[in-house]
């Protein structure tokens, strides 16, 4: 066989969060990649969590959309950019430049972000671009604006080792960043870093909290504005912002009853903060996905402006992003009432500079509209024409039923993506095929302004294009070519930087004119760095001087009123949704990696014993979740984990992995006045128990497809698997079975009446090729021991469901890295294994991403000495 040789490992940058750990990408030569942490990456200094190592897993071609379609057939380039322009420059001749929107991503490149604000607020002008980071971070963004003058992150990822105590706010770091959790870890470990984590939940942050503050959910402003009264108390107030009096005679209105927090551990976050000089606050989707959640940003920012705990080493608010590039969007005005460079859209000034950059013909003059909005304005019929880009609303969306519809009714719609298949290209007039991580080129910027290079790994396959040039295609063919006219994304770069120079000069903090005129081998070679970069300025903390970019140079304190979502009778439980260890978003990416199934493969709801006791639910059993704008169907996951009264449920799932488990479709479009994000962690639901007649487990060595009334499926190493549940069982149980996994062949059958148990397999040539288990309830078996046997001969004993004697179950995985189950952990420690480390030396479960680690504290906790 002919074999290619191995390429050089590629110095590029992660898909997933925003911590931007940096990536060896190995190809090997038959279309794979090799993937290892970059040692000399400062983000990460080599370590990765177990989703950015299984990227090499990610980029095979099955499913790739390779060509573009126009109404589901192919066609080619030429004829679907035609039809994308003139239906734009159509639509813009009929009704105005605002009749046309784009709904961008966190995802794309720098390079494609600038293109695409370019296009819409200087060419087309209409500010309607919006991102999916309006979902992610815009509450910080508007927080930042208020207090700052500036939307800038002041401090670094180096304060997180730097700081006496570090608090950790509406932020799971563990799962949702968790290389930032190591480094915290090992700070902890080696210089006895205090972390307190104020969270409702119980999650596995708190494996390495001295203080967890179990908080009313929605509690926040009140918990930092008792800070603020405290730090006023202890004439602790260091600074002179403007609206101090104001900030403090709100803080002293609020009641510590507000927090439902016993005062002795109140007491005890207000002497850490306090008696901490040099101190972090850490803060994420907890905080800004409210409905009042640029009022949260701003009572953690008014604690460490009063107390001049502000970009010095070790001391500062932090607001870490949730997508690779959330930043970057920010850096060139992706949200809709931003302008590029951190420009401000409302300042005659500023529009002009941009423009006369840009020599645009027709510059937008007022914010677009934001997410929530757009939408709206799309079902109204107001927005005719569409573009989304790289993102996936009619799933991520609040009220996500509500906006699928509005993008099936919208009078043309274009979808930029890799996949055919996601809700949202499903419903697209025009789909094009983008290119993907490790086929890109461009920058991206972290959490701590870090600006680092993805570079291309993999060719293009197909006919897939990138972002950037599908743009600059489009806005050539409506009259735009020569302002549009880049050879590759080395020339977008050297643009945007230049225009920071002119945002520089107009006193704008993000400036890199150093990189103006980047040439593409200086671009290519190009290293991490922090901005700003110029002339006049050096990456570093920012605000430690004291001043700030408001016009006087000071910063402003922002008096909070905290607010608490009024009660439902109707609906008495408040949902909050978030993310699971080993996925990401809609999983379009992390689904294709089969290890990352491994540790949670369906959707599910936490919920409080109390609460599950007196619905009638029990573990492992599925419940109905609903209200007014939708209804979810989740296993039960009987916890403490939760308080009474508030289950959390992951946002993971989709029309193509578990369409009952689509639990944004009940989030309300209710959004925060300022920022216009929206609340998606207090939805006001109705929980009942699902009454399932049957429930089913089934693999098979090709794609399945379920018709009944819950299902959720995953990918396997060797094909793939599936929990099933029905309300009434078929008529034929076999026939069933056929249809699901597509096989004419007639199954073995193993029957057991009494019990209600049935269970069927299906080989071919003495080989297995698929099964279905069937209980009426929860299906007990060996999930790992079904899925090892797909393709491998056919054993008598495998409608047993579990190995035999002389073979271990695993059981269910928690080190997702090495794939070791529970059961074998367990077993280590009932043989003796005491210690997180003595569990890695013999098992190896915790010794590489190391985000299983919490979870192997909670077994230690659970055996008897």
């Amino acid at each position: 066989m002919n074999m290619a040789a191995p390429r050089p490992a590629i110095r590029t940058t992660c898909a997933y969060c925003g911590v931007g750990c940096g990536v060896l990408a190995t190809p090997d030569g038959l279309g794979g990649l090799g993937i290892a942490g970059d040692p000399e990456h400062p983000a990460n200094f080599g370590r990765l969590c177990v989703k950015g190592a299984a990227l090499g897993e990610t980029v095979a071609l099955d499913g790739r959309l390779l060509a573009p379609r126009i109404h589901g057939r192919e066609a080619g380039w030429d004829a679907a950019l035609d039809l994308v322009a003139r239906r734009f420059s159509d639509t813009i001749a009929a009704h105005g430049p605002d009749s046309v929107a784009m709904y961008v991503s966190g995802q794309l490149l720098t390079e494609d972000y600038y293109v695409a604000n370019k296009l819409m607020k200087g060419f087309i002008g209409s500010a309607n671009i919006d991102t999916n980071s309006r979902l992610c971070m815009a509450s910080s963004v508007a927080g930042h604006r208020r207090a700052f003058g500036s939307d800038t992150v002041p401090g670094l990822y180096e304060d997180l080792e730097q700081a006496d105590t570090v608090v950790l706010v509406g932020s799971n770091l563990a799962w949702c960043h968790p290389v930032l959790f190591q480094r915290l870890a090992a700070a902890r470990a080696a210089r006895g870093t205090r972390v307190v984590v104020i969270d409702p939940r119980r999650t596995a942050t708190c494996d390495i909290a001295d203080l967890h503050l179990a908080i009313a959910p929605g509690a926040d402003a009140a918990l930092f504005n008792l800070l603020l009264a405290d730090i006023d108390r202890r004439g602790l107030v260091a600074a002179d912002p403007a609206g101090l009096a104001e900030a403090l005679a709100a803080a002293r209105a609020t009641t510590p009853a507000a927090t439902g927090l016993p005062h002795s551990a109140l007491q005890r976050f207000l002497d850490l903060w306090c008696g901490s000089a040099r101190v972090v606050t850490v803060y994420s989707q907890g905080i800004n996905q409210s409905d009042s959640g640029t009022d949260k940003v701003n009572a953690i920012l008014n604690c460490h402006l009063a107390t001049g705990r502000i970009g010095r080493p070790g001391m500062g608010p932090f607001s870490v992003t949730g997508q690779p590039n959330a930043m970057g969007g920010r850096e060139v005005g992706g949200l809709a009432n931003m302008l590029a460079c951190h420009l401000a859209l409302e300042n005659p000034a500023h529009r002009a500079a941009v423009q006369g950059f840009w020599a645009a013909p027709r510059m937008a003059e007022k914010p677009g509209l934001k997410a929530v909005d757009l939408f709206r304005a799309v079902e109204a019929g107001r927005i005719k024409a569409l573009w989304i880009i790289c993102t996936n609303p009619a799933v991520t969306m609040p009220e996500a039923d509500r906006v699928a519809r509005a993008i099936a009714g919208c009078a043309f719609t274009v979808v930029s993506d890799l996949f055919a298949t996601t809700d949202t290209a499903r419903l697209a007039h025009v789909l094009l095929p983008a290119t993907g991580w490790g086929e890109k080129d461009g920058t991206v910027t972290n959490s701590e302004r870090r600006i680092s290079r993805q570079r291309r790994a993999l060719p293009a396959p197909g006919q897939a294009r990138d972002d950037w040039r599908i743009l600059a295609d489009v806005a050539a063919r409506m009259g735009w070519g020569a302002a549009f006219a880049w050879q590759g994304p080395a020339e977008v770069f050297a643009e945007h930087a230049a225009l920071s120079g002119v945002a520089g000069a107009l006193g704008s903090d993000f400036d890199i004119s150093d990189h103006a005129g980047i040439t593409p081998d200086a671009y290519e070679a190009m290293q991490p760095f922090l901005w700003p970069q110029s002339a006049q300025k050096r990456g570093g903390r920012f605000f430690g001087d004291g001043r700030f970019h408001h016009p006087d140079g000071r910063a402003r304190m922002v008096a909070v009123t905290p607010a608490l979502p009024a009660p439902d009778p109707g609906h008495p439980f408040r949902l909050n949704t978030g993310r699971v260890r080993d996925h990401w978003h809609t999983m379009t990416r992390s689904g294709r990696a089969p290890r990352l199934s491994r540790h949670l493969a369906e959707p599910f709801l936490e919920l409080h014993p109390q609460d599950a006791a007196r619905l009638g639910l029990e573990p492992a059993t599925l419940a109905e979740i609903a209200n007014p704008l939708g209804r979810a169907i989740l296993r039960v996951l009987v916890t403490d984990r939760v308080a009474p009264g508030h289950p959390f449920a992951p946002m993971h799932w989709t029309g193509e992995t578990a369409p009952s488990g689509r639990i944004d479709a009940l989030v309300p479009g209710l959004a925060d006045p300022v920022s216009g994000q929206p609340a998606l962690k207090s939805a006001a639901v109705a929980i009942r128990p699902f009454p399932a007649a049957w429930y089913g487990f089934a693999v098979s060595t090709r794609a399945m497809a379920p018709d009944c009334d819950y299902w959720a499926s995953a990918t396997l190493p060797d094909g793939f698997q599936a929990e099933l549940a029905g309300t009434a069982p078929p008529e034929d149980w076999a026939q069933a079975a056929q249809r699901l996994f597509g096989l004419d062949d007639p199954p073995q059958v193993l029957r057991d009446d009494s019990r209600g148990i049935l269970r069927l397999a299906f080989a071919r040539r003495g080989r297995v090729q698929a099964a279905l288990f069937v209980a009426p309830g929860p299906v007990a078996l060996s999930r790992s021991h079904l899925a090892a046997a797909l393709g491998n001969p056919c054993e008598p004993g495998l409608l047993a469901g579990r190995p035999g004697g002389d073979r271990p179950d695993g059981g269910a995985v928690v080190c997702a890295c090495l794939g070791v189950g529970v059961n074998t952990i367990l077993d280590g420690i009932r043989d003796g294994l005491a210690s997180v480390e003595a569990i890695g030396e013999a098992l190896g479960a915790g010794t590489s991403c190391g985000s299983c680690r919490p979870e192997l504290r909670a077994l230690l906790a659970r055996q008897p000495a």
